[in-house]
């Protein structure tokens, strides 16, 4: 007769069970005392590292000075003779704007990099073009999008029309254009302003031509338009935040049934888009007049329904994932006017993303800054005003002092993982012995 599993387990040494030596389960203070006892190491480690290094604290003076030195090289690199030499001084420009605040040292020279700019869209290649106009917006947003700014766009304003508009220049540079129109009119013109008129205008006229014909019928699209189309659209959404009530009713009327129809476009990301600025135009509506209703609703939440579960094996698996996730969203708004609120921790600070337009606008921001992005939130006071967060926050020395080190999270969580382990290893031993 075969022994019983109970026996065989009962069968171990005297205080062993599972082959682990018996223990009454921990209490909290026997795992807080793991864990800091662990600290205590971490700690120690952590201040003979430190002693290692000999304590030397960076000159920021000096080290402010390299950095001077370094962009004043960068742009002198924009009137180089070379091609590439001038790329690579746009592209650290770039990096250097979306990573830094900059205001006094970029106030003192904006009239050198404005010309140098304006230089390398008139007679740069595609790569140059775009770079250029990519620098210029967040010129633009370093300098807060005053007087300077609206200067700067106003000497520019021009080329960058004149490229958005030329069907033979690069998609690229076009495409580059297209969003440093919308950000630079966003940042520099006030609502209702002339600019702003022309510039919602100009964008009309690139992504409309992805509407239907009288027809009903969709064009064909050309090659690298929807990507155009696509940049073009959330330049004009972003615009459209800006807009009085009076001015918005007339463009709800005129878009909002032709983007109904562009849903049904082949590229992914022109749908995408077109998904999200149906959902921006119908808060805004609803903004000025609660009882606000998109016509034929019932046929928008059907198209929305069909590309929320959209299973087609033709398209992409991230593409289809992506669509989902966003149609999912566009249509539960629509359906019932709710919003799934986003967190944004930068610092010690944290911004809400509660709603289409706040999101429209801070993926502008993210597109052109990139990672750079929850810096300019921390520290421009532009994007600060922007998002509602005030004048940006002064940390003293006690603050930064008392902020726990990379190394010693690191350590601090190793030991609450193996307590936890610990501690968990000793429950699930009781749950067999029950067993």
């Amino acid at each position: 007769m075969p022994r019983s599993k109970k026996g065989k387990r009962g069968s171990s040494k005297p205080g062993m069970k599972n082959g682990v030596k018996g223990e009454s389960g921990a209490s909290d203070d026997e795992l807080t005392s793991d864990i800091l006892s662990h600290c205590s190491s971490a700690s120690e480690s952590t201040s003979v590292v430190e002693e290692g290094t000999g304590g030397e604290q960076v000159d920021e003076l000096t080290a402010q000075e390299e950095t001077e030195d370094k962009l004043k090289q960068c742009i002198d690199n924009l009137m180089d003779k070379s091609s590439k030499t001038r790329l690579a001084g746009l592209e650290s420009l770039r990096q250097a704007f979306s990573s830094r605040v900059l205001y006094d040292f970029l106030t003192e020279r904006r009239l050198t990099i404005s010309d140098c700019l304006e230089r390398s869209l008139k007679k740069g290649g595609a790569e140059e073009q775009a770079a250029a106009a990519t620098v210029f917006t967040l010129l633009c947003i370093q300098l807060g999008g005053g007087d300077e700014a609206e200067e700067g766009f106003k000497m520019l304003r021009p080329i960058l029309t004149a490229i958005l508009i030329d069907s033979t220049a690069s998609i690229a540079a076009r495409q580059s254009c297209a969003r440093a129109l919308g950000m630079c009119c966003y940042v520099c013109t006030a609502e209702e302003g002339e600019d702003l008129v022309k510039s919602l205008a100009l964008l009309e006229s690139v992504f409309m031509s992805s509407y239907p014909n009288r027809e009903g019928t969709m064009p064909t699209p050309k090659p690298g338009s929807p990507s155009l189309h696509t940049a073009a659209l959330q330049a004009w959404s972003l615009l459209v935040t800006l807009c009085p009530a009076s001015r918005l009713t007339v463009l709800l009327n005129l878009h909002l049934p032709k983007l109904q129809a562009c849903l049904q476009s082949s590229d992914v990301n022109f749908r995408i888009a077109v998904g999200e600025t149906i959902a921006l135009l119908v808060e805004l509506g609803r903004d000025v007049d609660e009882e606000f209703e998109v016509e034929d609703s019932e046929s928008l939440c059907e198209c929305l329904k069909g590309l929320a579960t959209d299973g087609n094996k033709h398209r992409a698996k991230n593409d289809r994932r992506k669509q989902r996730s966003i149609f999912r969203e566009v249509l539960h708004y629509i359906e019932s006017e709710d919003f799934t609120v986003e967190k944004i921790r930068f610092g010690v600070e944290d911004v809400y993303i509660d709603s289409f337009t706040r999101r429209r606008i801070y993926d502008a921001f993210k597109e052109i800054q990139e990672s750079g992005v929850r810096h300019h939130l921390q520290f421009n006071p532009l994007v600060r005003d922007i998002f509602g967060l005030g004048a940006p926050l002064i940390l003293d020395a006690t603050a930064k002092a008392n902020k726990i080190s990379r190394f010693e999270k690191h350590l601090f969580n190793s030991a609450a993982f193996k307590a936890r382990t610990k501690q968990r290893s000793k429950v699930r031993d009781k749950r067999a012995d029950i067993m």
